[in-house]
């Protein structure tokens, strides 16, 4: 055991990745273990994220309703599990798991801009509580004992632009730091800051050279991913919102969703909502959340507006496979 130990911690895997690699964004009730597996077979990134699961849950009565956030397969590694909360012993707790669950390293979630999520003093709120991000962070590294690497991933700020929050983090001695280009003010609603994300690139080169730094925010393929890493000589980019539109973006060809048929898109969501099917049992996860990836895949040909407005009325998982199945071009 000791030996398989000493091997994981020789083993970081912003390590072994090839700069700029590529990471698909942590999201909630999309990026789960059924939507990877899509991914996968599409274009896979180089760097997979679990959505993001709350550590206090986790280690509550109420473990049985989050943990399937964190259901894994072979064909998802190396992937890495984000977390959130505010008990720094629960993040303690959770991270001597995900050693055990075999992830490739944990993210803190310091980004989320969610309203009840920062009423509760949580993610994005830390930027205000450093004392307590500070605690978190030593938390979660304490658990990981050195048997996997250790980021955050967080914004430019609270209301405005912060870089003390940076600094801050940078001299957390983390193993990557995840920077979406906007503050929690902004939330998606400008472009995303890329000159910013490089001053702390810069910050970074002086104050903590070996903290992989990953950029995320508008990139829509791995041809603008590339290009960013580039200009901005980033570690890697992130990829969120992108996904929606093309689930080939991590392809280098990435630009054949633009002439899949019809029957191919409508194809892969019924792939989609049959691995639904067949990975959650007992209702252990409402349907309800596949009428989001209608977005995704039900797009630009006729009756594209027509099917998706069929897709979202239906009441139970049947009714939706049903609607797909009786779908004629």
């Amino acid at each position: 055991m000791g030996v398989i130990l000493f091997s994981k911690q020789m083993n970081n895997i912003y390590n072994q990745l090839k700069s700029p690699f590529t990471v698909l964004a942590p999201l909630d009730d999309v990026s789960d273990v059924v939507f990877r597996e899509i991914i996968s077979d599409c274009a896979r990134p180089d760097l997979f994220f679990t959505e993001f699961v709350n550590v206090d849950g986790l280690q509550s009565i109420g473990r049985e309703k989050l943990v399937h956030k964190l259901w894994k397969t072979d064909g998802d590694d190396p992937i890495i599990a984000q977390i959130w909360g505010k008990t720094p012993d629960n993040y303690y707790k959770t991270a001597k798991e995900l050693v055990k669950m075999g992830f490739a390293g944990i993210d803190i979630n310091m980004g989320c801009p969610d309203k009840a999520v920062i009423k509760n003093g949580c993610c994005v709120a830390l930027i205000n509580n450093r004392e307590l991000a500070k605690e978190i962070i030593d938390a979660t590294k304490a658990g990981a004992a050195g048997m996997l690497p250790v980021s955050v991933k967080t914004r430019l700020g609270f209301n405005e632009i912060d870089l003390t929050w940076h600094e801050f983090l940078l001299n957390q001695n983390l193993d990557a730091l995840y920077i979406h280009g906007r503050t929690k003010k902004e939330l998606s609603l400008v472009p995303a800051q890329w000159d910013v994300i490089n001053e702390i690139r810069v910050m970074r080169d002086k104050i903590s050279p070996k903290t992989k730094i990953i950029g995320n925010g508008d990139i829509k393929n791995k041809a603008e991913a590339l290009e960013y890493a580039t200009k901005y000589k980033l570690d890697g980019i992130m990829i969120g919102r992108g996904i929606f539109s093309n689930p080939y973006a991590f392809g280098e060809d990435f630009k054949q969703w633009e002439i899949k048929t019809s029957q191919d898109k409508v194809g892969l969501y019924k792939k989609h909502v049959e691995l639904f099917t067949n990975t959650y049992k007992n209702n252990q996860r409402n349907f309800s959340v596949l009428k989001r990836f209608a977005k995704v895949y039900i797009n630009n040909f006729d009756g594209a507006n027509a099917l998706r407005e069929s897709i979202v009325v239906q009441k139970s998982l049947e009714d939706l496979s049903r609607a797909l199945n009786n779908w004629q071009e």
